[in-house]
C-alpha cells in the first residue's frame, strides 16, 4: 500500500496539473494568456447585427437572454481567428425554464440507450443549451447544457452517423462534471491540429478526440440556442453567462 503522505503528494500534483490558472481578479488573464473579454464591453467580439441588446455586459460578465433579434446568425463571434490554442473560460447556466421532453440517455460510445422494443429511451428534463464553436465550425461545438451526459460533448461529431465509432466515442464525455445550475463552471479547451481535449471543473472529460475535416483556423463563438412562440420557450434557451475568457495560441506541431 502506498504511504498516506506519498499518496497525498501524488494527488496534489495531479490536481495542480488539472488546475492551470487562477485569475488574479475578474477578467484579468494569467501570464502567457490574452483576455478575449475585458469585462466592460464587446471589444474583440462581433455582436450580431440587429441583436437588439440581448447580448450584453452586466457586472463584468457576458450575459445572454437567448432572445437576439438578429435576422441571421445570432451567435457571438470573436473578431480574430485562431489555429492551435488553449482556451480558458468560466460559464454558468442562469436558469432552466424550458422542460425538454426528449432527452436521451447517452452511452459511453456515443450511442443512445434503447428500450426492450429497440426505441430510444427519452425523458423530460429542465434544459438550457449553449456551447463554444471552435475554428468557425458549428459542428465543432463544445456543448454547455443540462443533459446527464454532461457538458463538453461535441454534438455535431457524436451524432454524425458517417463518423467512425472511435470519433463518436471520443467526443462523448467520460464523466458528468457540471456544477449545479446557477453555479460557475470552468472549461479548459485545447486544440492541436484536429485534436480536442476538454477539462471541465478540473475533470478530464474529453481527451485527444479527433475532429475530422476541422479547418486549420477560424473564429470562436459563444452559441445562441432556443426560441419562443407566443411568449413560451419551444426549445432549450441559451440562458447563460460567461467571464474570464482567456486564450493562448500554441505553436503548431
Amino acid at each position: 500500500m502506498m504511504p498516506r503522505i506519498l499518496l497525498s503528494s501524488v494527488l496534489l500534483s495531479a490536481l495542480m496539473l488539472l488546475t492551470p490558472y487562477v485569475a488574479a481578479s475578474l477578467n484579468e488573464p494569467p501570464e502567457g494568456f490574452t483576455a478575449l473579454f475585458n469585462g466592460e464591453d464587446f471589444t474583440n467580439w462581433r455582436v450580431p447585427e440587429g441583436d437588439g441588446g440581448h447580448w450584453r455586459v452586466v457586472d463584468g460578465v457576458i450575459d445572454y437572454d437567448a432572445q437576439s433579434q438578429a435576422p441571421g446568425d445570432k451567435n457571438l463571434w470573436t473578431e480574430a481567428e485562431f489555429g492551435d490554442f488553449e482556451l480558458h473560460l468560466d460559464w454558468r447556466i442562469t436558469e432552466t425554464p424550458f422542460v425538454n421532453p426528449n432527452v436521451p440517455i447517452i452511452r459511453p460510445d456515443g450511442s443512445y440507450k434503447l428500450d426492450e422494443n429497440g426505441e430510444v429511451i427519452r425523458f423530460p428534463l429542465p434544459d438550457s443549451d449553449s456551447g463554444i464553436y471552435l475554428r468557425g465550425l458549428p459542428k465543432a461545438q463544445v456543448n454547455i447544457w443540462t443533459w446527464p451526459v454532461g457538458s463538453g460533448e461535441v454534438w455535431g461529431y457524436r451524432t454524425d452517423a458517417s463518423m467512425p465509432p472511435e470519433v463518436r466515442a471520443g467526443v462523448t464525455p467520460r464523466i458528468m462534471a457540471d456544477n449545479n445550475i446557477g453555479e460557475w463552471n470552468t472549461f479548459v479547451i485545447t486544440m492541436r491540429g484536429d485534436r480536442l481535449t476538454v477539462v471541465l471543473n478540473d475533470h478530464l472529460v474529453i481527451e485527444d478526440a479527433k475532429l475530422p475535416d476541422l479547418p486549420e483556423r477560424g473564429r470562436i463563438a459563444l452559441q445562441h440556442h432556443g426560441h419562443k412562440v407566443d411568449g413560451e420557450w419551444r426549445s432549450s434557451p441559451s440562458l447563460v453567462q460567461f467571464r474570464n475568457i482567456f486564450i493562448k495560441e500554441l505553436d503548431s506541431e
